[in-house]
């Protein structure tokens, strides 16, 4: 496989005045498929599609809606009336002596199309739908705090990817110079000028750098699982991934202030304001509009109705009733005057809701400006203590080098040989690990005082 790493050296490279982490192109692929791959940040979206749904459906309450209606019926019944007797003039004769059934039959049918409209909720409405709009503007800002984590873990594991590769390259080395040791140590033993203890020694040195080798591949091996489950990239890919590992430098004036978390809230704080003016809206009057068209008929009905004064019964019989067309057009005002101190309790609620929002955005802001200055310490320290790494390994090559020229003219044991040569592999490991930090405070300093994803440049 093609492995290319590189690692850059601090001070020795240009770096623009402008806030950037540069990456690579593989880099920044790696990046953007582990944050759509995340599994928090797609529940997230959909968060947001709910919360545009739901201030739609607010907002949808101005639109008319419109009902259509469509019945038929047929009745079929008997009727008992008792009303006061009553004497008809002249003939004397009496109606309604006692009780009287009766009995009807015919069929309706009922058909009509009606629209109803909000022309005015109190501000409720419209007071509601910013609430959601505010809220969703939050949600979304929240979500860039999951985005930093994604990302910050993405460059954390390809860096400690490099590292890995690092000390194996270093292990190789450190192999390659004791295999030479040892050939001479066995070309010096048959000529009786070395004793088999410093044999023995090199021998056991080449054992622990084996050991060592064997737990660099085990950690690359676990490391390259983590990388393929955060990004989805295969594990023969991640390994073609291109870019140089270098000292990233803050060259600007950082503030808390453009953190999301703290735009958050503030949208946060902005849906608090419109809920409580949504819930002073109720305490005015809702007036609404209608309309209907409709077509009522009742046919092929009758009623049989008795006439006991002259001992007969009348059949009447309807062929047909029609009202149509039947427009209807009005208003409608609702206006509820007491509703046992529900509304109050309401208001109350969401100016409460609105005071907790203001102290956490109080809180926050002193944490956030505090969390700033110490990761800024804490890059500035390491900053320096890279520089220091720099020196020590080159002391580290050096010495090595001559314990080399010393050993093979015995003017030094090889106790002493191999602790040079220990001491190289712990120095130049030490330089890029002090790298690889001083990166993860830079990105945690950016991350303080903003999101890390527009920071991202090509380089």
């Amino acid at each position: 496989m093609k492995k290319i790493f590189t690692l850059g050296i601090p001070l020795l490279f240009s770096v623009s005045v402008a806030a950037q982490i540069k990456v690579s192109t593989d880099l920044k692929n790696a990046i953007d498929r582990a944050l759509e791959k995340d599994a928090t940040i797609k529940n997230q979206n959909i968060e947001l599609v709910k919360l545009h749904n739901e201030r739609k459906s607010v907002l949808n309450k101005y639109i008319p809606k419109v009902e259509a209606t469509a019945l038929y019926s047929y009745f079929d019944n008997d009727i008992t009336v008792d009303i006061p007797t009553l004497t008809v003039p002249i003939i004397g004769n009496q109606l309604f002596d006692g009780s009287q059934k009766m009995s009807s039959y015919g069929n309706v049918f009922h058909g009509g199309i009606t629209a109803k409209t909000v022309l005015f909720s109190g501000g409720q409405i419209l007071n509601g739908a910013r609430a959601l709009e505010a809220k969703t503007e939050g949600t979304s800002l929240m979500m860039n705090s999951e985005e930093d984590r994604i990302i910050k873990e993405v460059i954390s594991s390809f860096d400690n990817i490099k590292l890995l590769y690092a000390a194996k390259k270093l292990i190789e080395e450190s192999e390659q110079r004791l295999n030479k040791e040892q050939e001479r140590v066995e070309k010096a033993i048959a000529l009786g000028l070395a004793i088999p203890y410093d044999r023995d020694k090199i021998k056991l040195a080449a054992l622990e750098l084996k050991s060592k080798k064997i737990d660099v591949e085990n950690k690359q091996k676990l490391l390259f699982q983590k990388i393929e489950q955060l990004t989805g990239i295969a594990e023969m890919d991640i390994a073609e991934v291109d870019y140089s590992i270098d000292a990233i430098l803050i060259l600007e004036d950082l503030s808390s202030e453009n953190r999301n978390e703290l735009r958050a809230l503030e949208s946060f704080k902005r849906a608090s304001e419109f809920a409580i003016k949504k819930e002073k809206g109720s305490l005015l009057p809702t007036l609404g509009a209608f309309g209907s068209y409709s077509y009522t008929s009742v046919f092929n009905a009758g009623a049989n109705i008795p006439v006991s004064a002259f001992n007969t019964s009348l059949n009447l019989r309807l062929d047909e009733f029609t009202l149509h067309p039947n427009w209807m057009f009005g208003l409608a005002l609702k206006w509820e005057l007491f509703s046992g101190f529900e509304r109050k309790h309401k208001i109350e609620e969401a100016r409460l809701n609105l005071e907790q929002i203001e102290n956490k955005l109080t809180d926050t802001k002193e944490k956030l400006q505090l969390l700033l200055q110490k990761n800024k310490a804490d890059y500035e320290a390491l900053l320096s203590q890279v520089d220091i790494a720099i020196q020590k390994e080159k002391i580290a090559i050096n010495n090595v080098t001559m314990a080399q020229k010393q050993y093979k003219e015995g003017l030094i044991n090889i106790t002493e040989r191999l602790t040079a040569e220990t001491d190289i592999y712990q120095q130049s490991l030490n330089k890029i690990e002090i790298l690889i930090k001083q990166r993860a405070a830079a990105i945690e300093t950016y991350s303080s005082s903003g999101p890390l994803y527009p920071l991202l440049t090509i380089e």
